[in-house]
């Protein structure tokens, strides 16, 4: 998991992306969030959006992690999906602006 974040506030006050990639399933999850959100808000939306559908995982890996700062191939994957997830949101903001929100699903098909 990782945020994708300084991005333009959106009309509904979002301005961070929280990507999670299971990794089992290869299932990514695009979580809108805004970078006040407490602790507390996170799990709730974490709960109610990944793990109903999921369940609970065994490990959670994120690159804010610093056991991992030396271990990139331990999430791999998940950065891949971030990088082109980035990059995508840039696409969205430079052509659609404050809107990038509505443009999210279609980017978690690709």
């Amino acid at each position: 998991m990782d945020f994708v974040s300084r991005l333009p506030l959106s009309p509904s006050k979002k301005n961070s992306v929280w990507v999670v990639v299971d990794r089992l399933t290869n299932s990514t999850h695009f979580l809108h969030v805004n970078t006040t959100y407490s602790l507390e808000k996170l799990a709730e939306l974490y709960i109610a959006e990944v793990v109903c559908l999921h369940g609970v995982p065994s490990s959670i890996i994120s690159d804010r992690d610093p056991s991992i700062a030396f271990h990139p191939q331990r999430n791999g994957q998940s950065e891949r999906v971030i990088q082109v997830s980035e990059n995508m949101m840039c696409f969205c903001m430079i052509n659609f602006g404050i809107n990038w929100e509505r443009h999210v699903p279609l980017i978690a098909l690709a």
